[in-house]
């Protein structure tokens, strides 16, 4: 008796261990609300983007925390509001902040439950050694650890500050690359061989896209593909990627329990014109906080748990994604305090409550420019990006225009384009919202209001290295 009962608990845990899935992440850089056939694009196709819809669920609302790549990232890694962690903006090869080591990521997470972990394409969270994959719980690393037109040629625009795009592997630079053509093949390639020797037990796949972020490249198989020029051939070539890894999972006979997530980062960068996406019925794009640049589309498939063809339209947000693997790995959250909350009875459809009284949005360095609760939009006394310019095109950049936002307030379930300021209509809605976002304030600080919050955490900090100082490049 005394040997048999740890026997059944060792069986048990075999059992629960044999049950949590492989957790797959597509994340993509730049793309729009309304960029992929199942949210209505035109002009190019998506089929196997879509079929994760068909046999899991499309998220119509939801959200990033900002509209802006590395604070993003790190938000959907840490599950805390960017702020929180001391992450603003977009980190540079000129960058000596990066992510925290005292920061857990959503790898850690799932290696605390002993999952293999690989991370292939844009990084984005420090370019220093420490602030690496490989030093935030990643076993496996290929990729650029920042945006691709942080390099000589820019989008079009001479950029003599930047050297040639770093290659890494794991925490070595392996190659300067000047043609980012084969970019998407590689990381696919990379995921695709990941997928195949890790298929017998749990792994961890963050396939970070460094498209439809301009510049935009596509292999050469992939050019003139779609009807609707470059920007579609990318985004073809994205679906083509999707699909070879919903194929390699396919192969491996693990699709039933694996969790698959494909989202962006933000919304489009619409000053490029015909090299950006499109944000549908929404207003705004990248580098604000209206719906354009803070919703993204968002597919889920988990065929033994998600039922299919089911639409979510209640808020979530990438915060929420690691404390619902953590719930779904049956491991402890980060001991330092995290913003997202377990979101799988929103998930998996036992609810339709938001798990959060309400989301927030900062940018800028610090600064509270909009929040959500239920289907109210509030957005607060800033300046911004008007998004309404008219753009360049062929990868040139039209002109911002800075305007201002008052107080203003939007029933996003009525006015989904943020067009009608009902402010005045609904006080009450307003001074609860007001009342909601000075408590949050006062924990994480707000710019605009000259107010440090009480909970932010220091960045990790480093000393620029000679590896990170190479010349600049001439054209």
């Amino acid at each position: 008796m005394i040997r048999f009962i740890p026997v059944c608990l060792f069986l048990f845990s075999l059992s629960q261990a044999a049950q949590r899935p492989n957790i797959v992440v597509i994340f993509c850089d730049d793309m729009g609300y309304g960029d992929l056939g199942c949210f209505g694009a035109k002009g190019w196709q998506t089929p196997h983007i879509d079929s994760i819809a068909k046999k899991g669920i499309k998220f119509t609302d939801f959200y990033v925390a900002q509209p802006v790549c590395s604070a993003s990232r790190t938000a959907l890694l840490t599950g805390c509001y960017p702020n929180r962690v001391g992450i603003s903006g977009a980190l540079s090869q000129r960058s000596t902040t990066g992510i925290h080591s005292d920061e857990t990521t959503i790898a850690e997470i799932c290696k605390s439950a002993g999952y293999r972990t690989a991370m292939y394409g844009k990084w984005h969270l420090g370019y220093q050694k420490q602030f690496l994959p490989v030093n935030h719980g990643f076993d496996d690393y290929f990729g650029y650890p920042y945006s691709n037109d942080m390099w000589p040629s820019g989008p079009v625009r001479f950029m003599p500050n930047y050297p040639l795009l770093p290659l890494i592997e794991d925490n070595e630079i392996i190659a300067r690359v000047r043609d980012q053509s084969w970019m998407t093949t590689w990381i696919t390639e990379r995921s695709v061989r990941f997928i195949s020797e890790k298929k017998n037990k749990p792994f961890f796949l963050y396939l970070a896209h460094p498209q439809p972020h301009v510049p935009l490249f596509t292999s050469p198989k992939n050019s003139g593909s779609s009807k609707q020029g470059k920007y579609g051939d990318v985004i073809q070539e994205i679906d083509w990627s999707t699909g070879q890894i919903l194929a390699a999972l396919e192969k491996a006979g693990i699709t039933e329990n694996t969790l698959v997530v494909f989202t962006s980062d933000n919304g489009p960068w619409m000053a490029y014109g015909n090299h950006a996406g499109g944000v549908g019925p929404l207003r705004g794009c990248k580098g604000n906080c209206w719906e354009g640049g803070v919703r993204v589309p968002c597919v889920m498939q988990w065929p033994a748990k998600l039922k299919a063809n089911s639409v979510v339209k209640t808020p979530l947000m990438t915060i929420d994604l690691l404390p619902t693997i953590a719930k779904i790995l049956d491991v402890p959250l980060p001991e330092k305090t995290i913003d997202g909350k377990d979101a799988w009875p929103v998930i998996s459809g036992q609810q339709t409550e938001p798990v959060q009284e309400a989301y927030y949005f900062w940018y800028k360095r610090n600064d509270l420019e909009a929040m959500r609760m239920g289907k109210w939009k509030l957005q607060f006394p800033h300046t911004f990006r008007n998004s309404k310019i008219t753009p360049a095109n062929d990868g040139h950049a039209g002109k911002y225009v800075m305007q201002k936002c008052d107080l203003e307030l939007y029933d996003l379930e009525a006015d989904i384009g943020e067009s009608k300021n009902i402010a005045d209509q609904h006080p009450e809605i307003v001074s609860k919202m007001q009342a909601l976002a000075s408590e949050k304030r006062r924990e994480l600080g707000d710019r605009i209001q000259k107010i440090k919050g009480t909970d932010n955490r220091e960045p990790g900090f480093a000393e620029i290295a000679n590896w990170a100082k190479p010349k600049p490049t001439k054209r």
